[in-house]
């Protein structure tokens, strides 16, 4: 299977004699970002054997990004198509169509392999292989994040809340690897908030209702909540609720409310009380296949504990509030609300009880995988034989992602602590970016060369500042750049939207290696009148050893 592939197999016929058919041998956007994420997390731990498919891999997208599709082509939506034939040709079939997610995951797969390379002396590989693939799709979630498409089930066509958790995360990661390398993405930086706006709308007061408008007559109860969860896990985040992190009250009581609903309605989950794994499908409401637990989503109950587990460990207590205190008195009764330090009797109890909780679930795994090993898209509801698409990828790498989190390995974190805070004003609009083909094809071979060293910068300063029509933003210092402090000679920002609390102006300014100068923002307003931000004066340094470009991201100080 070379690097760009994942694989599905259909089965057909008993239960006893499988036929198997090449139906779902594809390409997939998410399948494929998804897998290798975890490569990358696997290479970057030290197996060295896996660059060579993540870089084809790589390569391979860069292509894909250009092939037009019933999607679009490059700039007119194509980065949304789910699946190519693996051949790197257009599948031209109906499909559930757009498919939002693939954007934002290939974008954070990337982004996990770029910083590899710069913390090893590739910054310029990243600058010139990566980055224009993951801006593509960084200016595909600015462009489209508030527009519907179809969930990751390939069904519902709404706004699903997995698709917005990922493209938040993407936005915020793509916003610090611009910084990282010198480039710029003032997108990222406005729109990450608002995404941030939506998905709290997910939230109905007692669990995550998977998709929002869309009349799809379900209950909302999906496993696309819990893999939201698990996918924008962060290690060194606390317990937020506003990103709805493994730890919080709000995952924890959607864990609960979730698994809770296929209690009653598996053969295979007969007289197992609450509290003790069972087997977990996409949704109650299920008839995909007769409806049946996918190993997918029986891994993502144990994953989240997991995840859940090593963030208290890490902030040294656990808490619980009235939202997630029937998901904690499964395994203590008489829990109170509280919070408890990591020392207490109470912490430890729980602890223990919801690891072995989870570890039930990956135990079901064990009893219903054939003695073969094949992991398989869904095992029956009856008897828990495998059924549906045979080998998928995809429950492969959550059997793996779920093992992993289990032995405390945890991928890297992606800033969710500075990015879980709400704007003061939610809006629906979006931003604009560049589209551009990835023109390089290969990786360079061999120690890279050191990153050529410019002798001059180009600078983009951001500032983020709400404003109002007929208002603009200047950019004045001490340098002659700047305008010696002379308003009438300050750098005019630009802004791709106006008003809004989350407003970026921007302008670009090629300055000398190594200046150091003193700066700060002011407005002109619609009368004429001139008014500096408040505070000290900004200082800043042009770096030096650069490839030439940087980024300064600021906020209007009041």
């Amino acid at each position: 299977m070379s690097a760009a592939q994942t694989r599905r197999w259909h089965f057909s016929g008993s239960e006893a004699e499988k036929y198997e058919r090449p139906l779902d041998f594809y390409t997939w956007t998410r399948d494929s970002a998804l897998t290798f994420k975890l490569l990358v997390d696997t290479f970057i731990a030290g197996n060295s054997a896996l660059q060579t498919d993540i870089q084809n891999y790589i390569l391979a997208q860069g292509k894909l990004q250009t092939i037009s599709n019933p999607s679009g082509a490059l700039s007119t939506g194509g980065l949304a198509e789910p699946k190519f034939y693996v051949n790197e040709t257009a599948f031209t079939g109906a499909w559930g169509r757009p498919q939002r997610d693939g954007p934002a995951l290939r974008a954070t797969a990337l982004i996990a392999y770029a910083r590899w390379l710069i913390s090893n002396g590739h910054a310029c590989t990243v600058d010139a292989v990566l980055w224009p693939i993951i801006s593509n799709d960084l200016t595909y979630i600015m462009e489209n994040w508030n527009q519907t498409g179809f969930d990751l089930w390939e069904e519902i066509d709404g706004s699903s809340f997995f698709t917005i958790a990922v493209q938040h995360r993407a936005l915020v990661e793509g916003a610090a690897m611009a910084t990282q390398i010198g480039q710029t993405c003032p997108g990222c930086v406005s729109q990450a908030p608002q995404i941030l706006c939506l998905l709290q709308s997910f939230w109905n007061g007692q669990y995550i209702t998977a998709n929002i408008n869309v009349n799809d007559g379900r209950s909302g109860k999906d496993a696309n909540t819990l893999l939201g969860s698990i996918h924008t896990f962060d290690p060194a985040a606390a317990c937020d609720a506003s990103t709805f992190q493994p730890c919080s009250d709000k995952a924890l009581a959607n864990h609960k409310i979730f698994t809770d609903s296929f209690r009653s309605i598996y053969t295979i989950n007969s007289g197992i009380r609450e509290g003790s794994a069972a087997a977990i499908g996409r949704y109650p409401e299920d008839t995909y296949q007769g409806g049946n637990p996918w190993y997918i989503n029986t891994a993502a109950a144990a994953e989240l504990l997991y995840d859940a587990l090593y963030q208290w460990n890490k902030i040294g207590s656990l808490s619980v509030t009235s939202i997630s205190l029937a998901f904690f008195q499964d395994f203590m009764p008489s829990i109170t609300t509280g919070s408890y330090a990591s020392s207490s009797s109470t912490y430890s109890t729980l602890t223990a009880a919801i690891k072995v909780y989870a570890d039930g679930y990956m135990s079901l795994i064990e009893k219903y995988t054939p003695s073969g090993g094949a992991l398989a898209e869904q095992y029956s509801r009856s008897n828990g034989a495998s059924l549906s698409a045979g080998d998928l990828t995809w429950s492969y790498a959550s059997f793996l992602t779920a093992i992993a989190r289990r032995s405390g390995t945890v991928p890297a974190s992606w800033g969710e602590s500075g990015a879980s805070s709400l704007p003061s004003s939610c809006t629906g609009s979006v931003a604009n970016g560049p589209y551009v083909t990835a023109t390089v094809t290969v990786f360079p071979t061999g120690t890279p060369a050191s990153c050529p060293v410019a002798s001059s910068v180009a600078v983009t300063f951001n500032v983020i500042e709400p404003t109002n029509i007929g208002e603009t933003l200047h950019l004045s210092g001490s340098i002659s750049q700047l305008g010696s402090w002379n308003t009438a000679q300050a750098v005019l920002l630009s802004s791709q939207h106006y008003g809004g609390s989350n407003t970026v102006w921007f302008a670009t300014v090629v300055l000398p290696a190594g200046t150091s100068f003193q700066y700060k923002y002011f407005k002109t307003e619609s009368s004429g009148s001139v008014v500096y931000e408040n505070g000290a004066n900004r200082a800043y340094t042009v770096p030096t050893g650069s490839t030439g470009v940087a980024n300064e991201n600021d906020s209007w100080q009041n």
